[in-house]
């Protein structure tokens, strides 16, 4: 395990024994990975009682007529009070947008809700409330307890799998079966 490791724009798979159930069969996309921490959104948690319409009205902001229907996601323990919107390059915030690679943007202000909230905002986006977060040098040391597995991330794995299929989906990616991973299965 090198020091010098990237793992942003990846996609981190929970491993079924992992032992945080926060994090059970979560898939995280990492925003950000250096020597100094690393955050990341689970995308694949949405809040069954919380759509993108609640939070907009809570922070009075003008719902348009386009306003487009999404989920809220647990996106991590921390700082929950707090919107994260990973979304498609096309899109930049007027105030600050983390550019993660050629294919997702993060952008945790404001004016993103707002465009969101008016219909104009960005073509895919996952809206998060908290982050996964860890400090320097604790994700190197999860990997090498096999805490999870990375992956590459794509718009389809993201954004448009289903969110009950979206820790399988990204294990087949990896060609990994989620039955090899039980637990309880038996060993020859």
């Amino acid at each position: 395990m090198t020091g010098n490791m990237d793992l942003t724009g990846k996609i981190l798979i929970a491993m079924p024994d992992m032992g945080d159930p926060r994090f059970g069969n979560a898939v995280v996309f990492l925003c950000a990975h250096s020597p100094e921490g690393t955050m990341g959104l689970i995308v694949n948690r949405p809040t069954p009682d919380l759509k993108a319409r609640d939070l907009f009205e809570q922070l009075s902001i003008t719902i348009g007529h386009d306003a487009r229907e999404l989920p809220v996601y647990f996106g991590g323990p921390v700082e929950h009070g707090r919107g994260f919107v990973l979304h498609d390059r096309g899109y930049n915030s007027a105030i600050s947008t983390l550019n993660v690679n050629a294919d997702f943007a993060m952008t945790a202000t404001l004016d993103i809700l707002e465009d969101l909230a008016d219909g104009r905002g960005p073509a895919k986006a996952l809206l998060a409330l908290g982050y996964a977060g860890w400090g320097p040098g604790q994700l190197e040391a999860e990997l090498a307890q096999n805490g999870w597995l990375t992956c590459d991330a794509d718009h389809e794995l993201v954004f448009d799998t289903p969110d009950p299929d979206k820790w399988e989906a990204a294990l087949e990616r990896l060609g990994v079966s989620p039955l090899m991973l039980s637990s309880e299965a038996g060993h020859a």
